[in-house]
């Protein structure tokens, strides 16, 4: 398949594709719409911004249109975080725009009330996160009994979020005979066992490496100071152009960060777990929007984040595995588009990028530091600050023994003069 003119979809459907300008299907999308509009099962692995979601709702839409509307929920999908299943709901009302077909969001954060008012009236689709949907099942709030399709996004993800029991759980509620899809940005051993236990007969796609990021992103590392690391991050947002996404390991971190770029007169918003889902989303749609330069985010983001011209991400903090790596600077380089990668790494951090590299088969081109201020204060972290003894100590200042104290210091922070 080169065109989607090529399907034989309903009218509504190719006039809604065309109005928003998709004509070329991308590989995952030419491989899976065809086995998936004849009903069958598909596994797909692909590596992000890769065009996954468009890959389901295209035959889950077409498959809708041809039946009789009701108030039954026929289509599950679930994914790993609300930013992710919200913006997979706007796909769906963009596709379907026209055909009546409803939809809800049962997602942590938002009105529960407004969640269940929307499938008592008739949501067709129901876009959930694992454990708000478990939480509605367990009070029988939601019948699953009529669904005969469900999605299975970022499976891998939902898996290292802990979300096991919660799909275990959900899938039990299901229809035996049903339609299954699965989709997964890193290799399909991680979810081999819900592949063999819940999908039947699957067609089987693998599109490009899904262990390393994409080609059109450049991967540079510098290796910094930790307390350099603010100053280097100005640097980049002063010589570089387009947005920036930048990962912070956590949430404090984050927030301490975004401060400090507001102070330095950045537009910078911040996403993490503490933050209401207003805010989640208005940050996101800033970000989107242009109102926001710069994207302060923890590993929350890292899969909750489908922007398509996002220039730059940084790597301030180091993932935790080797595979938050592939999703971070998944984030960039989508839809065809060139991307950046930058990583900070403090010199005692060596040998976890080499570990990046070797686990992901990758090789990041260090860079040399640019001419950075005389690092005054820290930026997250802890050091000793040796000392000198008062101003009218009985010892000799030159026999005396340094004293020490720690002291910890935030992003652009620098330290007075006084004692």
């Amino acid at each position: 398949m080169n065109h989607f003119t090529e399907l034989n979809l309903c009218s509504a459907l190719r006039n809604n594709l065309a109005k928003n300008e998709f004509v070329t299907p991308t590989p995952v999308q030419a491989q899976a719409i065809p086995p998936l509009l004849e009903g069958r099962d598909v596994v797909a692995t692909a590596q992000t911004g890769t065009g996954k979601t468009l890959a389901f709702a295209i035959p889950i839409i077409e498959a809708l249109a041809a039946v009789p509307r009701s108030k039954v929920i026929k289509i599950l999908i679930l994914s790993p975080t609300r930013e992710l299943a919200i913006q997979i709901d706007a796909a769906f009302k963009q596709l379907a725009q026209g055909m009546r077909i409803r939809t809800a969001v049962v997602v942590g954060g938002l009105s529960e009330a407004r969640q269940l008012h929307d499938i008592k009236a008739g949501a067709e689709v129901v876009i959930a996160t694992p454990g708000r949907l478990c939480d509605y099942l367990q009070r029988r709030l939601v019948d699953l009994s009529g669904t005969g399709t469900i999605v299975l996004d970022e499976a891998d993800r939902m898996l290292d979020m802990g979300f096991l029991p919660s799909l275990r759980a959900i899938l039990k509620e299901l229809p035996a005979k049903r339609q299954t899809m699965l989709f997964s940005a890193t290799i399909e051993r991680s979810v081999a066992h819900l592949v063999d236990t819940y999908v039947h007969n699957p067609v089987r796609i693998t599109v490009g490496t899904a262990t390393k990021p994409a080609d059109q992103v450049d991967l540079f590392c510098y290796e910094v100071e930790q307390r350099s690391k603010f100053d280097l991050l100005v640097h980049l947002l002063k010589h570089e152009a387009g947005s920036f996404l930048v990962f912070a390991r956590t949430k404090h971190g984050a927030d301490r960060l975004a401060k400090f770029l507001e102070r330095g007169k950045y537009k910078v918003a911040c996403i993490h777990g503490d933050r209401s889902q207003s805010q989640r989303i208005e940050a996101l749609e800033g970000f989107k929007d242009g109102a926001y330069r710069v994207l302060v985010a923890t590993d929350v983001a890292a899969r909750g984040i489908h922007v398509d011209d996002i220039a730059h991400v940084v790597n301030y903090d180091l993932p935790q595995e080797p595979e938050g790596f592939i999703h971070r600077v998944g984030r960039t380089g989508r839809a065809g588009a060139r991307g950046a990668s930058w990583t900070f790494a403090a010199p005692l951090e060596r040998s976890d990028v080499r570990n990046i590299e070797r686990v992901l088969g990758i090789k990041v081109q260090y860079r040399e530091l640019p001419p950075l201020p005389q690092p005054i204060g820290l930026v997250s972290d802890t050091t000793t600050v040796r000392t000198i003894p008062s101003i009218g100590s009985s010892q000799p200042a030159g026999n005396a023994p340094a004293r020490t104290f720690t002291r910890s210091f935030s992003p652009g922070r620098r330290r007075s003069g006084r004692r």
